[in-house]
Parts: C-alpha cells; structure tokens; sequence
C-alpha cells in the first residue's frame, strides 16, 4: 500500500497485522498497533522524542544479565507486572480479599536447594534478628495441599539478593521446601528489610523523571507448584514498613499485608531455637491455589554477579 497520509500507515499496519495465522497472536499484535499509534497521535509524539524512547528501550535491553533483569524492572516500575498479575489471578466481580498470587519480581532463581521443613535458608553468615515461618497451601475450598513444592527468597538485611551480592554465598536466602499432609511448610530465616531497586540504568532514569522514591517494602518471596493447580507466584509485606502505602513496584495488595509477631527473652513464648538470644518474630501466611497447569515462565536472572558488591543508591520522593 503507498502511503497518501498519516492515518494510513495504521490501516496499512493492521492489514499486515491481519495476516497472522494463530488467532490470539493476531489479536494481540492487533490491539497493540492500535493502541500504539493511538498513543503516538495522542501524545504528538515528536521525532526528538521517538528517538529519545527507542534509546531507553534499547538500554533496558542491555542492562539485562545474567544476575539483573532490567525489562522486568521496569515493568513493574510501570505498574504493569501488577496489573497482568491481577488481571489472570482475580475472577470478575469477585469480592473478599483478593488472591494471594502476586509479582514474580526480577530476582527469582530456579534450582534453589531442597531444605526440609523447619530448616534454614541462612547460607552464609547474614546479620539481623531471627524469623520464624510458617505457611500453609489450600486450594479454592480451603483443603490442604500436601506435596506442593514451595520456592522461597528474600533480599538481606542489608537490601542485597544474593544474585547481586558476591559477598553472599551461592543461593543464600533461597530454599525450596514441600508442604506436609496439613499443606504446611515452615522454615527459619533473618527478618527481611525493605530495600532500594536499582537505579543505575533506564529505570532509575525513568524514576528520577517523575520524582519518585525507588524503594520496595520488606517482602519474603514464595513460588509453590503443584500438577494440577496454577503455579503461584506471591510476596507476603511486612505492614509495618514505612513503604507499605507506595512501594515503587505497586505490587502491595491487601491479602498479601502481614504482620510480623516480635518475641523477646522471657515472654509468654519460647524461643524456638536453643541458640536464639534475643529477640526474634514470628510470622503465619496461607496461599490459596486455583486449579490448572503449573507453567513457569523462564527465570529473570540464572547466575551470580561478580567483581564488588554494588552500591544501593536511595532516592526521595519528591512533594
């Protein structure tokens, strides 16, 4: 098609677009066309402009490695992780506190290692007060699920994953746990902080832009499988950090809100490890499976920065 005007270089687009023979691609492609030259008008998009866009897009790209993934970063930085999160996990006109499903966020590595109920994820020496978790699997009725495999990590103290800490040992932080008869899986770690996401490429830019902070609040990561149920991503928040309301990822949703319970010598409880002198919490979550295939998306990072620890930069929020 020669092209007389602007208006038609999207009909000659959507023609195009049109002939793509597996029909949910073809659908896809087609809203997204739309969509994008709808933005492109709307916007008046100058040609400084497109070309400043193409850049970044291009320096997210190559920002990605192999322990940092920056597409994802700045996915969630958009709000759009959390929205195609919700979008699959909550049924229409559903009421109630919503699913406990949530962001994979840019940081989970495949082959964590197997650790058995009531063990520790602490692999290497890691500073901060104990926690101890308990979490049980239900399905939609609220039965058990026993034999679901249930992947957890965290950031340390500090802020670090131990993907982007060469201080940390190898799968520090990570362990991969199966739930007993009563859908249950407990296990001992340090209590998470909240941390700051990287600001050294396209996504801090984008931050600094629009004067925003880029700190996520305290969170433990869960990952639980099951043939038969869809695979569940989910990050259980800590509501007691001062982030809970504007967390950079928008990933804080209401059922996934918890509160950590802070013991001390001498109190009502006991502490549940002989070697536990201070103080130290306790925290319970329940996640809910729906049925369907348990399909995992690949892995954001699959190995372990080198060279020096990184520098966490904090930004402030502005207004």
């Amino acid at each position: 098609m020669i092209i007389d005007s602007e208006q038609d270089i999207t009909t000659a687009v959507l023609a195009e677009a049109g002939r793509t023979p597996d029909p949910r691609l073809r659908r896809i492609l087609t809203l997204a066309v739309k969509h994008l030259h709808a933005f492109v008008r709307e916007a008046r998009l100058s040609e400084l402009e497109f070309q400043q866009i193409c850049r970044a897009v291009a320096a997210t790209g190559q920002a990605t490695n192999a322990s940092h993934n920056e597409v994802v970063l700045a996915a969630g930085s958009l709000g759009v992780s959390a929205l195609v999160c919700l979008l699959n996990n909550v049924p229409p006109g559903h009421e109630g506190p919503g699913t406990t499903a949530n962001l994979m966020g840019p940081f989970w590595r495949m082959h964590s290692p197997p650790t058995p109920n009531g063990g520790s994820i602490v692999r290497s020496p890691t500073p901060g007060e104990p926690i101890f978790v308990e979490a049980f699997v239900v399905d939609a009725e609220g039965a058990p699920v026993a034999g679901a495999e249930v992947d957890v990590w965290h950031a340390s103290p500090e802020g670090f994953y131990e993907n982007q800490d060469p201080g940390q040992a190898d799968m520090n932080l990570r362990g991969k746990f199966t739930s007993d008869d009563a859908g249950r899986i407990a296990f001992r770690s340090v209590k998470p902080v909240g941390y700051p996401v990287p600001v050294n490429g396209p996504v801090g830019a984008l931050l600094r832009a629009q004067g925003r902070h880029n700190m996520r609040p305290a969170h433990l990561h869960f990952l639980i499988t099951k043939p038969g149920f869809k695979a569940q991503f989910s990050q259980v928040y800590s509501a007691d950090d001062p982030n809970i309301e504007d967390d950079v990822q928008f990933g804080v949703t209401r059922a996934l809100v918890a509160r950590y319970e802070r013991h001390v010598p001498g109190g009502a409880a006991a502490a549940p490890a002989a070697d536990v002198g201070g103080p130290w919490y306790t925290l319970k979550q329940r996640f809910v499976l729906q049925p369907g295939e348990p399909r995992l998306p690949p892995p954001p990072v699959v190995g372990k920065a080198g060279g020096e620890r990184p520098t966490l930069v904090r930004l402030r929020r502005r207004g």
